[in-house]
C-alpha cells in the first residue's frame, strides 16, 4: 500500500464532512420528496414533517441502512482495481461525495426533485471513467440500477392506483364512509407496519447486534403490526366525531401520519447509502490500511448520515416539497396515503434485497398513479415533463462535477 497523502485522521474528517454534506443534500431533496405527499395533502404541516423525519429517517438509516450501503460501495466498480493506488481511490470517493452533494444543493435551491441515487451513481461512474477508463465501469450493475429507475415508478404507480381503488370501494363509496374509515383504516395501518417491520427485523437489527431467526422475525413483525393497528384505531375513535363533522378525508389524515413515518423510515434505510457508501469506502482504506478490506458500517457513520438528512430537510426542503406535493396533481389525504403507502412498500422491498432504487422516481410514479385514478386531465403534464428532464440532466451533471472536484483535489494535495 502506498503512503496516504494525508494523516488518516484528517482523511476521516474530510470523509465525514463529505458524507454529512451529501446527507444534507439528500434531506433537502429526497426527504422532501418523501414528505411531499403528506404536506401537499395538508395531512401534516411542514414542521410536523420535520419531526417525523427526525425520528424515522434516523431509525431507518441506523437500523436498516447497512444493507444497501454495501451495494453502492462495491457494486459499480471493483475496489480491487485501485489496489496500489489508494490515494487515487480516496480522492475519487471524496470527489463523488462533493460532486453529488453540490448538484443536490443546486437542484434543491431551484425546487427540482432529482434523484440522489442518480447523483451518486453518475458521480462514481465519472470518477471511474476519468481514472481507469470506460472499461473499468461495471456497466451491468449500472444497467440494473438504471432498469430500476424505470421499473420502480411503474410498480409503485400501479400499487398506488390499486390501493386507492381499494380505499374508494371499501371506504369512500360506502353508505357510511366515516364508520367504514374507523373500522377499516387500522388494517391499512397494520399492512404498513408489517412492511416496515419485516425489513427492520430481518435486515436491520443484525447491524446493531440483534440478529433474529425467521420465526422471531415473523413474531416481531406481527406484534409490531398489531401495535400500530391498535394505535391507529384508538386515534380514529378519539376523532370519530370530528371525522363525521369534517368528512372521511380527515380519517385518512390520521393514517397519513403512519404512512409518512413509514416513508421516512423506508427512505432512511435506502437512500442513506448514497451518502455513507463512498464515505464508508474512504474510511475502510484510511483505517484498515487496504482497499477491499471487509468492515461493517460503523454506527457513527450511520449517525452522520441520519443527522445530515434531517438537517437538510429542515433548512432547504420546503421548495421540493411544494413541487412534489402540489405541482403533479392535486392531492387529498386519501390520495396522498395511497401514494405514500405504495412508494414505501416499493422502497422497503428494494432495501430488503439490497437493491438501490430512486425514492424520487418511486414516489413520483406513485403520485402519478393516484392522479390517474381521476384521469389524465388531472395531471400537470408540464410539471411531470420538467421533473423527468431534471432526472436526465442529473447523471451527466454528477459526472461533470466529479471531474472538477477530482482535479481540484489532485492539485490541492499534489497527488
Amino acid at each position: 500500500m502506498e503512503n496516504l497523502f494525508l494523516d488518516p485522521t484528517i482523511i476521516l474528517l474530510i470523509a465525514a464532512f463529505g458524507g454529512f454534506f451529501m446527507a444534507f443534500g439528500i434531506g433537502a431533496n429526497d426527504v422532501a420528496n418523501a414528505m411531499g405527499t403528506s404536506v401537499g395533502s395538508k395531512a401534516i404541516t411542514f414542521k410536523q414533517a420535520i419531526y417525523i423525519a427526525a425520528i424515522f429517517e434516523f431509525l431507518g438509516a441506523y437500523l436498516a441502512g447497512g444493507e444497501v450501503t454495501s451495494t453502492i460501495r462495491k457494486g459499480i466498480v471493483s475496489p480491487d482495481l485501485y489496489v496500489g493506488n489508494e490515494n487515487i481511490f480516496i480522492i475519487g470517493m471524496m470527489s463523488t461525495l462533493f460532486a453529488a452533494a453540490t448538484w443536490l444543493l443546486l437542484a434543491s435551491a431551484r425546487g427540482w426533485p432529482v434523484s440522489t441515487t442518480h447523483s451518486i451513481v453518475g458521480s462514481i461512474v465519472g470518477f471511474v471513467i476519468i481514472s481507469l477508463g470506460f472499461e473499468a465501469v461495471s456497466w451491468g450493475k449500472v444497467g440494473n440500477i438504471a432498469a430500476s429507475w424505470v421499473v420502480s415508478p411503474v410498480i409503485s404507480g400501479t400499487m398506488a392506483f390499486l390501493i386507492f381503488l381499494s380505499a374508494k370501494k371499501f371506504i369512500l363509496d360506502r353508505r357510511d364512509p366515516a364508520q367504514a374509515a374507523v373500522s377499516l383504516i387500522p388494517f391499512y395501518g397494520f399492512f404498513v407496519a408489517v412492511i416496515i417491520g419485516l425489513v427492520t427485523a430481518r435486515k436491520g437489527l443484525k447491524h446493531v447486534g440483534l440478529p433474529l431467526t425467521d420465526n422471531e422475525v415473523v413474531l416481531v413483525t406481527v406484534i409490531f403490526g398489531v401495535v400500530v393497528s391498535l394505535i391507529t384505531a384508538i386515534l380514529l375513535n378519539l376523532k370519530k366525531d370530528k371525522i363525521k363533522e369534517y368528512g372521511v378525508e380527515s380519517a385518512f389524515a390520521v393514517l397519513m401520519i403512519v404512512t409518512a413515518s413509514a416513508m421516512a423510515f423506508a427512505h432512511g434505510s435506502n437512500d442513506v447509502a448514497n451518502a455513507i457508501g463512498p464515505m464508508s469506502a474512504i474510511i475502510s482504506v484510511a483505517s484498515e490500511g487496504a482497499i477491499g478490506a471487509k468492515a461493517a458500517v460503523s454506527p457513527w457513520v450511520l449517525l452522520v448520515g441520519g443527522i445530515g438528512i434531517v438537517f437538510g430537510l429542515a433548512t432547504l426542503g420546503g421548495r421540493v416539497i411544494k413541487t412534489v406535493g402540489s405541482k403533479i396533481t392535486l392531492l387529498t389525504p386519501s390520495l396522498g396515503f395511497s401514494a405514500t403507502m405504495a412508494a414505501a412498500s416499493t422502497v422497503v422491498a428494494a432495501t430488503y434485497i439490497g437493491f438501490p432504487i430512486s425514492t424520487t422516481h418511486t414516489l413520483v410514479g406513485a403520485v402519478i398513479g393516484v392522479g390517474l385514478t381521476k384521469g389524465v386531465s388531472h395531471l400537470d403534464l408540464g410539471s411531470i415533463g420538467r421533473i423527468v428532464l431534471s432526472w436526465v440532466v442529473t447523471i451527466p451533471a454528477g459526472a461533470a462535477l466529479t471531474i472538477i472536484f477530482y482535479y481540484l483535489f489532485k492539485f490541492t494535495f499534489e497527488i
